[in-house]
């Protein structure tokens, strides 16, 4: 079985413009993520798909492999799914730019999946929200699951919303890692932006409303999302760590 690492990466984006390119340590976001994902050992390529020349020789100068998108995508999904169109692969692990501290472990398990069951057609990652703060915050996509850890709902509000005070609520981060099935990611650029998808800007919401379900692994630990500077600030702390 074939499984690929493509890393979808946008120049612009809305609220922290140019955020791949920031300088976190002794290199930038973007390198970090792919140089990690090298790392793991767990794929036989690693690719980053991207709309800016700059991000593409980020990574070539450094000897990473890239590729330039043909076309405006609405979301990294549609990137990479133009990408692997053409390519023999069987899974395609899908890890967003903005990603800089993976690790083998959690990606190790979205893949086990796949073997586990072969009816398994997308699975992404989610972790366990603490802090209120960070479980207010409409930059953290919360996601709920059911009994089998099938995905029910992805959301920028707070879900499930605790109407009983006294009944304890999980929350899980929704992690921006998927992977699919190459058919499965073909399927999904295919079909058009979906209401709630569109409300909420939350991409995987396309597969739930045409019904795929979208199985969800619980890992303890992804890093920091940089979304924002002060996310980049975050991160600058743990890798002095």
């Amino acid at each position: 079985m074939k499984i690929i690492a493509m890393i979808p990466a946008r120049y612009a984006a809305t609220r922290f413009p140019a955020k791949l390119m920031q300088t976190l340590g002794d290199k930038t976001v973007i390198r970090h993520t792919h140089d990690n994902a090298v790392q793991t050992g767990l794929f036989d390529e690693v690719m980053v798909v991207t709309d800016s020349d700059i991000i593409y020789q980020e990574i070539v100068s450094h000897g990473g492999s890239a590729k330039m998108s043909m076309r405006e995508h609405e979301s990294g999904s549609d990137r990479i799914a133009e990408a692997v169109e053409d390519m023999d692969v069987d899974i395609v692990l899908n890890i967003q730019g903005d990603e800089p501290f993976v690790q083998a472990e959690p990606l190790k398990k979205l893949l086990d999946v796949f073997k586990e069951d072969k009816n398994v057609q997308v699975a992404s990652l989610m972790q366990i929200l603490k802090d209120q703060k960070l479980i207010d915050d409409p930059n953290y996509v919360k996601v709920a699951v059911d009994k089998n850890m099938n995905a029910l709902f992805f959301s920028r509000s707070v879900i499930p919303y605790p109407r009983d005070k006294n009944i304890a609520s999980i929350y899980y981060e929704h992690i921006g890692v998927y992977a699919f099935r190459k058919q499965a990611l073909l399927d999904f650029t295919n079909w058009p932006i979906t209401p709630l998808e569109a409300a909420e800007k939350v991409e995987c919401l396309r597969y739930l409303e045409n019904g795929v379900p979208m199985k969800m692994v619980v890992t303890e630990y992804m890093g920091i999302e940089i979304d924002t500077v002060e996310d980049l600030q975050r991160a600058e702390k743990l890798l002095a760590k």
